[in-house]
């Protein structure tokens, strides 16, 4: 039963984040098709397509009905990665030479190879891929000027939780001195990730800092998760407005903490209170300038602004910016969506700052 719960929370969790990414990829592509030759959205057509997206949600979750076990995480991971389909990116795919981490290198025009940026994408630890994710990947290389490896982690339920982690660690060791072409160490190099992704990047640079590797010049984590705690979940606030997140919580929240508790430690193998898990249990000195996006609709957003508080108490350089009644991860909408453009501009000169400081 206690694993039963495990696997309910991080499946349900998964469907609806897919459910609502595919009804955002047909309410966006139906508009950039109908509107490649005329003027912009106007505010009143903006809201419309956002209520058709959040009136579609609610039909989505049925993503994989009828399959169960393997056969829904297999129908879960083929929904996300057809999320880039179609896609125009501006950037080469290039795959790493034989004998490097699993993943592949996303380099756009004029991207040099000296400047790198490892990218950890989302998708509930189960789901996910570096092809779901180029849409982030292609905008990254482009306004970054970098070469940006997403590494393919392993996935549950077939590896453990702390594999993927693992595989994060050998691929950032390794990028510092291989570069798309040739082996060559890097100038300028970024942590970045997503959800799931943003808490591997939160833990991956307290785990270099305490191996004493040399330092990401910056890291970044959109809507990242900190937090497996699940203790007041009826009373988290953004529980209405988090149509992605909310129904599952509410639903999670009616089952005793210690089921919830142990289903969490067999379903991922991981203590939720360990800072593998939980980046905001960890210590957070010493960590490179980091920069936070969060919805102020999203439920993750109460502990993402618990993370910015506690490591600027431990005098770390971590900033958060957040956007009203965006989806989780609505940087993945670029450049149909005009807050996903403000978002990655905003990327861009928090990059510039950091290179800008540390020339000084």
């Amino acid at each position: 039963m206690i694993f039963g719960m495990a696997w309910f929370a991080m499946m349900w969790f998964g469907l609806i984040m897919v459910a609502l990414i595919a009804a955002l990829v047909f309410v966006l592509r139906r508009r950039h098709d109908a509107g490649d030759d005329t003027e912009a959205p106007t505010g009143e057509q903006q809201d419309e397509a956002r209520q058709q997206v959040l009136d579609m949600v609610k039909g989505m979750h049925a993503a994989a009905d009828g399959l169960h076990g393997r056969a829904r995480v297999r129908a879960l991971r083929n929904y996300m990665d057809s999320m880039s389909d179609g896609l125009e990116l501006a950037s080469e795919i290039r795959s790493p030479a034989s004998g490097s981490p699993k993943g592949e290198w996303v380099i756009a025009p004029g991207a040099k190879p000296e400047r790198r940026i490892l990218y950890i994408h989302g998708g509930s630890w189960i789901a996910g891929s570096p092809k779901s994710h180029r849409a982030i990947t292609d905008r990254l290389s482009r306004l970054a000027h970098a070469c940006v490896f997403a590494v393919d982690y392993r996935l549950m339920p077939e590896n453990r939780y702390l594999d993927g982690i693992i595989d994060c660690q050998r691929a950032y060791r390794w990028m510092l001195n291989n570069g798309p072409g040739q082996k060559a160490p890097a100038n300028f190099v970024v942590v970045a990730g997503d959800s799931a992704g943003g808490s591997h990047a939160l833990g991956l640079i307290a785990w270099i800092r305490d191996q004493g590797l040399p330092p990401p010049n910056a890291a970044i984590a959109l809507s990242p998760s900190t937090e497996l705690m699940l203790t007041s979940l009826g009373s988290r606030a953004n529980l209405k407005t988090d149509v992605m997140l909310g129904p599952t919580v509410k639903k999670l929240s009616r089952v005793p903490l210690p089921l919830l508790w142990w289903g969490t430690v067999l379903g991922m193998r991981v203590l939720p209170t360990s800072p593998m898990a939980s980046p905001l249990r960890g210590t957070l000195h010493g960590l490179p300038p980091t920069l936070i996006h969060a919805s102020e609709s999203e439920l993750l957003l109460e502990n993402a602004q618990r993370y910015v508080e506690k490591a600027r108490a431990a005098g770390s350089p971590v900033e958060m910016k957040t956007w009203p009644d965006m989806v989780h991860v609505w940087h993945l909408f670029t450049p149909l969506l005009p807050e996903a453009e403000e978002a990655f501009e905003h990327i861009g000169e928090f990059l510039a700052r950091v290179e800008a400081s540390s020339c000084r």
